[in-house]
């Protein structure tokens, strides 16, 4: 098994080494990541410019596993990782530094990466665990929750695309959750930089709570989320609604 690494804090996040030590005892591996963070990019492309792809030394070297930086995106880095390394089987993304649950879907450049590995027909998988301003995740007390989920995850290849989110504290278990859809309260905090120049700041208030069986409220209870995603993004049940009232109005 070929396995491509990607992430969108940068090739020298300790969350992407970690996630690569685990990996390798999979199969094959080989990273190919942003050269600077790239957070929320979500699924982003450099459509305008050309892409360069470098050799790199990892602050802490995975023994069999070559490293490459790109000047671009999560997306294009599996893109350009795919193109350049034949017969890739899966695409895994993070560890990320901070979480990816509910509407972080939209705009996460962690999730694009898996993202478009199954645009590619391939299988990608997302992991993220939370951190705060002055502590990062233990990776390492969550690289055995990695093999595991990774373990049960293998063993299925119809799920082409999964998000997998990690708690705060030592796991209860792992469970299937559905993605948490809450309705949020946007503001732009108006300030100024040390020039007297107008800045803004665009926070997100949530409305809602985490809904039942959800990712939110699975992490919240210290499990690590899994939840299967798809690519279309179709409303059947309004679409089939639509046609229906369509035919009415035209009988």
């Amino acid at each position: 098994m070929r396995i491509l690494i990607t992430n969108d804090d940068g090739i020298y996040s300790p969350g992407i080494a970690a996630l690569a030590q685990v990996a390798s005892r999979f199969g094959e591996t080989r990273i190919v990541a942003p050269d600077v963070e790239m957070s929320s990019a979500s699924h982003s492309m450099s459509s305008n410019r050309p892409l360069s792809y470098k050799t790199t030394r990892l602050p802490v070297p995975v023994e069999g596993v070559q490293a490459f930086r790109v000047n671009g995106t999560p997306a294009d880095c599996v893109t350009l990782g795919c193109s350049l390394w034949d017969k890739v089987d899966i695409v895994l993304s993070g560890i990320n530094i901070g979480m990816n649950l509910g509407n972080a879907v939209w705009h996460s450049g962690t999730l694009a990466g898996a993202k478009q590995a199954t645009l590619l027909g391939l299988r990608g998988i997302a992991f993220s665990a939370p951190a705060t301003e002055t502590e990062q995740p233990d990776f390492e007390a969550l690289k055995p929750w990695v093999s595991t989920v990774l373990e049960s995850l293998l063993e299925v290849p119809e799920l082409k695309l999964v998000n997998v989110n990690f708690p705060a504290r030592a796991p209860r278990g792992t469970v299937w959750a559905c993605q948490s859809v809450r309705h949020y309260d946007g503001k732009v905090v108006a300030a100024k930089d040390p020039a007297g120049r107008p800045i803004y700041w665009y926070t997100v208030v949530p409305i809602e709570g985490a809904e039942d069986a959800s990712d939110l409220r699975a992490v919240q209870q210290g499990f690590v989320s899994m939840t299967p995603l798809r690519l279309d993004l179709t409303d059947h049940e309004q679409l089939a609604r639509a046609k229906s009232l369509e035919q009415i109005r035209f009988a």
